[in-house]
């Protein structure tokens, strides 16, 4: 797989780079955000996953990421210090799959690296055969990916839309959190379970609808459907 390494300190991203290739991986080193976005032009070479640093010498990390979501849909991983959730669900708004904070574990940032890299292979398939799922005020519509309220369009990111998609398929229905990891992104490693926190709690603000998603503690998620 190729990846995008975008990192302005260079001891950083030798030692990085260097584990990465040694498990397997082909990657690309851009030291700031013009780097990036240049090595993301559609004739480029293609990249499987952009690991994108917040802290960069030339542009704000966030401002970089909502670049790369209107150039490519290649997954992109932030790497920041801040650990707290409104930094963390500003990220996901701008189109990021994932993020991991410092300092990291080489085997977590791994570990979210493949889970991310095996959503590319599925995210245009939905479960269920309906064309839209129609919830009291909110609209789900499967072929297109978009998803309303009151007939506004509210703009999702690919795992917001995965994860309301599937507890829309059953409402009423509490699905446990390790069956939402499997089917939304497609691993069983316990590590994402933070990241389907923050994905949560961002659909509820996005939906302006707090109670739509349900959490049962101890167990995980259901989807309360709201009235017409």
């Amino acid at each position: 797989m190729r990846l995008l390494l975008v990192e302005d300190d260079n001891h950083v991203a030798a030692a990085l780079s260097a584990v990465l290739a040694r498990h397997g991986f082909h990657v690309t080193h851009a030291r700031s955000g013009e780097e990036a976005l240049q090595a993301l032009v559609p004739e480029g070479p293609g990249f499987g996953v952009v690991l994108l640093d917040l802290g960069l010498p030339d542009q704000d990390g966030y401002e970089v990421c909502g670049k790369i979501r209107k150039l490519t849909s290649t997954p992109v991983i932030m790497v920041t210090a801040r650990s707290d959730v409104r930094s963390r669900i500003h990220g996901l708004n701008l189109g990021a799959d994932d993020y991991v904070v410092k300092p990291y574990d080489t085997g977590e940032l791994l570990a979210r690296i493949h889970a991310v890299s095996r959503r590319t292979a599925h995210e245009d398939a939905v479960p269920g055969t309906e064309d839209a799922l129609r919830l009291g005020s909110v609209c789900i519509e499967l072929p297109t990916r978009q998803v309303s309220v009151n007939g506004s369009v509210v703009q999702l990111t690919r795992k917001e839309f995965d994860l309301l998609a599937l507890l829309a398929q059953r409402p009423g229905v509490v699905f446990r959190r390790e069956q939402i990891i499997s089917e939304v992104w497609r691993t069983s490693w316990e590590g994402t379970g933070r990241t389907l926190e923050v994905h949560v709690a961002s659909l509820r603000a996005k939906l302006r609808m707090p109670a739509l998603i349900e959490t049962v503690r101890g167990v995980g998620y259901r989807l309360v459907a709201p009235a017409a």
